[in-house]
């Protein structure tokens, strides 16, 4: 799978156009799923799930003119016949994955299934905040809200580890203050992997594993000392 991690969506042209040559072709022949499970795990996330699906947040993603749109909830799948929503996951041309609790998204992830499919999907994957750092290996204690019931990773920070990169998304953002590029360089001393601190005018693109970053905006890639 390819993949588009962005800290706020589709948010310029630079961006778009990057998603535009990992689909190669446009969005109005291409089909999208969209995935706003993360959500729930916050304060308002029904209204926030409420606003990525119909195209009200400030975070363009489900807006840009898709062919067709559906919705997967990840929390039913592991109730369901697998022949009921797997071909579907397979055959899309795009998932857009909306924010929230990256722990509570990881933790359903794996439990649907869906985790173990990504890796082999012909599609591309578009990550929003908490739907970005789902894909790193660990997203650092900074950013642990939700935790997994008892036996099944709590305490922890680790996440899908399908990129090799963590990512400390909305630097700077006003809404946020703890976002800032101080809290940033804290966060990534802690980490032993690569890490990118990026703001919503930046995406990350992973095609192969070759990673490329793609801003209008202001981003910091830090290295973790040796050991």
């Amino acid at each position: 799978m390819k993949y588009l991690l962005t800290s706020g969506g589709i948010k310029n042209t630079s961006i778009h156009h990057a998603l535009l040559d990992l689909l190669g072709k446009p969005i109005s022949e291409s089909s999208a799923l969209c995935i706003s499970t993360a959500s729930y795990a916050i304060p308002g996330g029904p209204n926030l799930a409420w606003q990525f699906f119909t195209g009200q947040a400030t975070t363009p993603m489900t807006e840009l003119g898709w062919k067709s749109m559906g919705a997967l909830e990840l929390t039913a799948l592991p109730s369901i016949a697998k022949e009921l929503w797997v071909p579907l996951v397979q055959e899309i041309d795009v998932l857009l994955v909306n924010g929230g609790d990256p722990l509570y998204l990881c933790y359903w992830m794996r439990q649907s299934g869906l985790a173990d499919l990504l890796p082999s999907l012909r599609g591309v994957y578009v990550g929003l905040s908490a739907g970005s750092m789902v894909m790193a290996p660990n997203i650092g204690e900074y950013f642990v809200g939700w935790t997994p019931p008892t036996g099944t990773g709590a305490g922890s920070a680790e996440t899908l580890g399908l990129v090799d990169f963590s990512i400390f998304p909305h630097l700077d953002e006003e809404m946020l203050p703890g976002n800032s590029m101080a809290h940033a360089e804290k966060w990534a001393a802690g980490l032993r992997a690569p890490s990118y601190a990026i703001d919503e005018q930046t995406a990350i693109q992973v095609v192969d594993g070759a990673v490329k970053v793609v801003s209008e905006g202001n981003w910091k890639h830090f290295t973790p000392w040796p050991c």
